[in-house]
């Protein structure tokens, strides 16, 4: 497909026809398919001798190592669910949690806390959330929604905001060369001392706490969602249609196995954190891809050791792999859309509309808001990142005098925590497809119910961006 630097305004129809059909059709991968042909249609593709521009699109944007990526990560998670199944493993720990008559209360904190706690990847965190809570918050009479809104924002909200994770690491690359940011220690320095006044995803993680122990109440959508669940025990609206296959949601563990909670599921989630936090510290990257294809091989050897039959296993895995189509299908669509977005300059287009308004006082709540609508047009966070940090940085070094001021690391966290507000909205995002796939959830369902929650935490944060710059500016 031909690189078209910058559309103007044609540039973002297909990410905008892709959400407003998502919202009007509640089918997402129609809505994406079409948006994608549209995009097709207006960049020539199709019209002059190539008939066949959309498959053109999906071999471009899907013979990537990003899409492989993610795409065999959400595979290897899809196997693990299916073992923890087959083993009994997840539906003992589920049993002990239930023994404990957990309170509708008690089932969304202890999401809360497990999300929080898996934080080294935001692609595990939701599909490990969801999967392991479904049916302690499904006793407890908590929606499908809550629990993907629980997942979604204990993940991208806690990775961008620990310097040990490969977001930290992303960022701190993109501000090395920039003004006074000359090595990776100052990067690094520039990392925490943003912690602070990255107000989004601060302000989502506590949302979630304060909705969770109920000192916040449940508003929008989701009050229906959860008023549907507590009254009429359906913790997913009639016709909803979960992200994630019947082979991982009705799986049942092979008769007579005996559950050994430890070895088929508290050691191989201990041993995917150890690889990915070691590898980490020791090559500077988390190869949290790498320790799933470890563990599924592990419990693959232990589930045989157990004298699970080999059919039996390969049947499992098998079934896990078709578990996880449904996420892959709406992934490689939304990489699609992001990949057309991206020749077709939506992202410039965006800043082109936006430098009129910059000023000292203004930059870090303006930088906020355009890395949040581009995130959100999307899909993004980290394509966001890297459009919007190289043009960021320096115009906020420019106005601090070539100094590392307030405003320049509070314009450093406005691109961080901008891109993951955008992205938590974004029906296009894989990690809210992945936090729908964890928890069972129909996917529009969880945007809508999320949004509002997400919105309340993005005026705060543009609140709080303005107070800093008109205070330090």
């Amino acid at each position: 497909m031909s690189d078209l630097a910058n559309m103007g305004i044609l540039s973002i129809l297909p990410a905008v026809l892709a959400i407003v059909l998502s919202f009007l059709t509640k089918n997402t991968i129609v809505s994406l398919v079409i948006a994608c042909v549209t995009g097709t249609l207006i960049t020539g593709e199709g019209l002059t001798g190539k008939i066949f521009g959309f498959p053109d699109l999906l071999k471009s944007s899907l013979g990537t190592t990003d899409f492989a990526w993610v795409m065999l990560l959400n595979t290897f998670i899809g196997i693990l669910v299916a073992y923890f199944q087959k083993t009994g493993a997840i539906q003992s720990f589920s049993q002990t949690i239930h023994n404990r008559n957990l309170s509708r209360k008690g089932a969304q904190l202890m999401a809360w806390v497990l999300g929080i706690f898996i934080y080294f990847s935001d692609s595990f965190s939701p599909l490990f959330v969801g999967s392991v809570m479904r049916s302690i918050t499904d006793k407890a009479k908590v929606s499908r929604e809550k629990l993907a809104y629980i997942a979604d924002s204990t993940s991208a909200p806690v990775s961008v905001l620990m310097p040990i994770t490969g977001w930290a690491a992303y960022l701190m690359g993109l501000a090395v060369g920039v003004g006074c940011i000359v090595t990776q220690e100052d990067a690094s320095n520039l990392f925490l001392r943003a912690i602070p006044f990255n107000f989004y995803p601060i302000f989502a993680v506590i949302l979630v706490g304060l909705i969770g122990s109920g000192i916040v109440k449940d508003f929008g959508p989701m009050k229906k969602a959860e008023k549907r669940a507590m009254e009429e025990g359906k913790v997913l609206r009639d016709g909803a249609v979960p992200l994630i296959g019947k082979e991982l949601t009705e799986m049942q563990a092979y008769p007579g196995i005996k559950p050994r909670v430890f070895l088929n599921f508290i050691l191989p989630v201990l041993m995917i954190v150890t690889i990915a936090l070691t590898t980490y510290i020791t090559m500077s990257s988390a190869k949290t891809m790498e320790a799933f294809l470890f563990v599924v091989i592990f419990m693959t050897i232990s589930m045989l050791i157990q004298k699970i039959p080999f059919k039996e296993v390969m049947d499992t895995l098998t079934s896990g792999v078709k578990g996880a189509i449904p996420a892959i299908m709406l992934l490689a669509l939304a990489y699609s859309i992001n990949a057309l977005s991206k020749t077709m300059g939506t992202a410039n287009y965006i800043i082109s509309v936006s430098e009129g308004f910059l000023s000292p006082a203004l930059l870090p709540a303006i930088i906020f808001i355009v890395a949040s609508i581009m995130a959100f047009a999307t899909g993004s966070s980290w394509g966001t990142f890297a459009i919007c940090m190289p043009i960021a940085l320096p115009l906020a070094f420019e106005f601090s005098g070539g100094e590392l001021t307030t405003i320049v690391i509070a314009s450093f966290a406005a691109v961080a925590g901008g891109g993951v507000f955008g992205d938590h909205c974004s029906p296009l995002s894989d990690t809210t497809v992945l936090s729908s796939t964890g928890s069972a959830s129909d996917h529009i369902d969880h945007v809508k119910t999320q949004l509002p929650y997400s919105l309340v935490c993005g005026a705060l944060a543009v609140v709080a961006y303005l107070i800093i710059g008109f205070t330090s500016a």
